[in-house]
């Protein structure tokens, strides 16, 4: 047996480490350290329920809206607060910027270029791949920076300014958008519609979200192989066997993605699990502090009655992160997850052939960026200028309440006390706080920790290629994790 310590990791957000315990050339057990510690927990004890739209957003500069939205439904349930139809529109419509901004950066920045690496060469891809991918350089990579960068302009309209926003309130958007704006928003999206169908699928949109089936996709793909960039990652995914690695644990979480008038939420909610969907049951939710540098007593809690307490000495912890588990068991979040609560008939049965692997978990990421971008434009269309965008309410002095979301990463849950007119309590479980926690009390490893066993490891690998593409597949955000 060989210990092997990789970290810190390069492309991703924040500081991680994971230890492998390898033998006979494959991965035999993983334990995965987040080892910054921030305490936005104490941070907000004490403040006014509102100061939480001030701080939260200062968890992450790439998720700081989600924590925002997350933020915002928490104190709009505190508060029975509903806001109309203009404010739930755009308040979609800045989420799903971040989000997709997210997915885009994953696939292009993060993802792709290991692709380059030498451990590749003498694939028929290769060469290619250095072409497009390599980090600064790339032909797609540069593309994908000036794409990305037009794209957050339309937060200066909606929001003002990204990251840290600051337009988001619980009754809506403080920033309401005129008839001229409107048009200058979809025109902006329209835009980076034309860079996807370009790039990243070469064929519209909606012939993408059209594929319902693994048999047409990969016809689809079939055609230019090496054309788009979703093309080219399906066939380079075959080549590298990409969805026989990395498997998930097989129950998927989403508390639903952009809320409707309706009530509906337009990315579906629910726990996925061998075909069936079930209700989403928030009270089952537990953290297992039992592996975590963090206060245990009382054993696992409920975010709303949770503690976050430090405890860097504590015999048997190996990371900042809790083990969160939903009704005792082990969930991945993302946007698998949403596509399959959705019902997306090319994910589900991609998934259903595959299960979660890396190969699904990128095909899911990418569907949702054509999905949402759709989305967007019926959102913007909808905006009726002139009509309120907020409602604004007063918040009681005691109560408690939880705000559910869906970052580009995952399932977001922050969970309010306030008593007396302040923050008693504040909670938060983020996309990665679920999908790379540690062990649970009863030793159960959390998604990545399984997913990473039976990884290959190449003989004189010290960084193994096949832990980097699972580590990456569910494209980690630490400083969530730990807030």
């Amino acid at each position: 047996m060989t210990r092997l310590l990789v970290g810190p990791f390069n492309r991703v957000e924040g500081d991680l480490e994971v230890t492998l315990d390898v033998a006979d050339g494959r991965v035999a057990s993983a334990h995965v350290n987040a080892p910054m510690y921030r305490g936005f927990e104490q941070i907000l004890r004490g403040r006014e329920p509102h100061d939480a739209l001030v701080y939260v957003p200062r968890i992450c500069g790439i998720c700081s809206v989600s924590q925002s939205v997350a933020a915002a439904r928490a104190l709009a349930a505190l508060g029975d607060i509903t806001m109309p139809d203009n404010g739930r529109h755009v308040t979609n419509v800045i989420l799903a910027t971040e989000n997709l901004a997210d997915h885009l950066t994953h696939f292009y920045l993060f993802f792709m270029p290991d692709f380059v690496r030498l451990v590749y060469a003498g694939r028929p891809w290769h060469e290619e791949a250095v072409r497009r991918y390599t980090p600064s350089t790339g032909e797609r990579v540069r593309a994908a920076i000036a794409a990305r960068q037009r794209w957050f302009t339309l937060l200066g309209t909606l929001a003002g300014k990204w990251p840290h926003t600051q337009s988001i309130d619980p009754g809506g958007s403080t920033r309401a958008v005129d008839a001229a704006e409107k048009v200058r928003l979809l025109a902006r999206v329209r835009e980076f519609r034309r860079f996807l169908e370009t790039h990243s699928y070469g064929a519209p949109l909606e012939a993408v979200v059209a594929l319902d089936s693994e048999a047409a996709f990969d016809d689809w793909v079939a055609r230019d192989p090496l054309g788009s960039d979703l093309r080219f990652f399906a066939t380079v995914a075959r080549d590298a066997a990409l969805a026989t690695l990395g498997a998930g644990p097989g129950r998927y979480l989403s508390y639903g993605a952009y809320p409707q008038p309706d009530g509906r939420a337009a990315l579906g909610a629910g726990v996925w699990h061998a075909g069936t969907l079930s209700p989403v049951d928030a009270a089952a939710i537990r953290e297992d502090a039992t592996h975590a540098w963090l206060s245990d007593a009382g054993g696992p809690q409920h975010p709303g009655s949770g503690i976050t307490l430090p405890e860097p000495d504590k015999p048997g912890a190996y990371t900042w992160n809790k083990a969160p588990r939903l009704a005792g068991e082990v969930v991945e979040t993302g946007a698998i997850a949403r596509q399959l609560a959705s019902a997306h008939p090319l994910i589900v049965d991609l998934v259903s052939r595959h299960g979660g692997t890396v190969y699904t978990r990128v095909v899911a990421r990418l569907l949702e960026l054509a999905r949402v971008v759709t989305l967007m434009e019926d959102w913007l269309r909808a905006l009726r200028p002139g009509e309120p965008f907020c409602t604004p309410g007063p918040l009681p002095d005691a109560g408690i309440a939880a705000g559910l979301s869906e970052a580009a990463r995952g399932s977001l849950g922050h969970w309010i006390s306030v008593r007396d007119g302040r923050i008693a309590n504040y909670q938060i479980v983020a996309p990665t706080t679920w999908n790379f926690s540690p062990r649970d009390a009863e030793g159960r490893p959390g998604a990545l920790e399984a997913a990473l066993e039976g990884a290959p490891v190449r003989d004189g690998e010290t960084t193994p290629v096949a832990v980097q593409h699972i580590v990456r597949s569910f494209d980690p955000c630490m400083v969530c994790t730990v807030h």
